[in-house]
């Protein structure tokens, strides 16, 4: 553009004309974007044990909806640990992630609209499938290297 230097000095802003790369400017958002899915993530996990709770303690007679309510969400929360979370000894490849990831996430939903609690499941269902989602836009699918063990 006439009038202007061709080369502008460092400490100005992009704003000032500066060219900027595409890259460098979605940086941030896509580390703020990456953490709200991790958060996401992990309030369904809550969320998926709570389904199986609520779903436990809503079935049979009094012995058996206790040890449903306390077995369930540990049968699952063991599964999560033992594949798929961060520090999980093993890490399965996608599509077996996936699927664990599916039917965590799918019981605790089917757990809330078992126990007649048809609205959180929905909405639970609904952040499963914008978390699942998600995790393939923002490249979140590859595990975390195996944390080694003390």
């Amino acid at each position: 553009m006439p009038g202007y230097p061709s080369s502008y000095p460092p400490g100005l802003p992009p704003a000032c004309g500066r060219p900027k790369t595409a890259a460098a400017d979605y940086r941030p958002v896509m580390a703020g974007a990456r953490a709200a899915n991790d958060v996401l993530r992990f309030c369904l996990e809550l969320a998926s044990l709570a389904g199986l709770a609520v779903w436990g303690l809503g079935t049979g007679p009094t012995g058996v909806n206790v040890l449903l309510a306390v077995g369930a969400p540990l049968a699952a929360a063991a599964l999560w640990g033992a594949f798929v979370a961060p520090r999980a000894p093993r890490h399965p490849p996608d599509p077996w992630r996936l699927l664990l990831e599916i039917v965590v996430f799918g019981a605790g939903t089917l757990g809330f609209a078992a126990a007649g609690h048809g609205t959180l499941a929905v909405v639970v269902g609904a952040a499963a499938v914008v978390h699942l989602t998600a995790t393939f836009l923002f490249d979140q699918r590859r595990p975390a290297a195996p944390h080694p063990r003390p």
